[in-house]
């Protein structure tokens, strides 16, 4: 008597989950860079001086921060439950990654090369990892939970 077991969350399958688990460090570490400036006299000092678009540019990106942190974290949990709703809430993680990335691209301060960098990788991720999600047979039979 053989039983069939799970197809199990390995091979290229750990490609997308590394990815994954990046972004939610990154996401984490971000949302930690903003929450200092609540903790530190001299830059909560800074952020309740400065005009009000600036505290209003802050909140949205300490909000959008959050919630990219929570979504990665639930996805990463869809993931590793292996459901069947993965496939398209990776694809929608991935579409997010890129808008941030254009997003970044656009309106932080941050040197042109580096936005580029994170905007190139977010686009090949998406790229590759979008119809592969899609269509991969693999993926098909991995994710197949409730």
């Amino acid at each position: 008597m053989t039983v069939e077991s799970k197809p199990r969350i390995g091979g290229l399958l750990l490609v997308p989950l590394a990815w994954l688990l990046m972004t939610m460090l990154t996401s984490a570490l971000v949302l930690a860079m903003y929450l200092s400036a609540l903790f530190d006299p001299a830059l909560r000092e800074a952020l309740v001086t400065n005009t009000q678009a600036f505290m209003l540019q802050w909140s949205l990106s300490l909000l959008t921060s959050l919630l990219v942190w929570i979504y990665s974290i639930w996805v990463t949990w869809l993931f590793f439950k292996r459901s069947r709703r993965l496939p398209r809430h990776y694809i929608i993680w991935l579409l997010l990654t890129v808008l941030l990335a254009i997003k970044s691209f656009a309106f932080s301060p941050v040197s042109d090369d580096a936005a580029i960098r994170t905007l190139l990788i977010a686009l090949l991720a998406a790229a590759f990892l979008a119809p592969w999600f899609r269509r991969s047979e693999r993926v098909k039979r991995t994710f197949i939970e409730p």
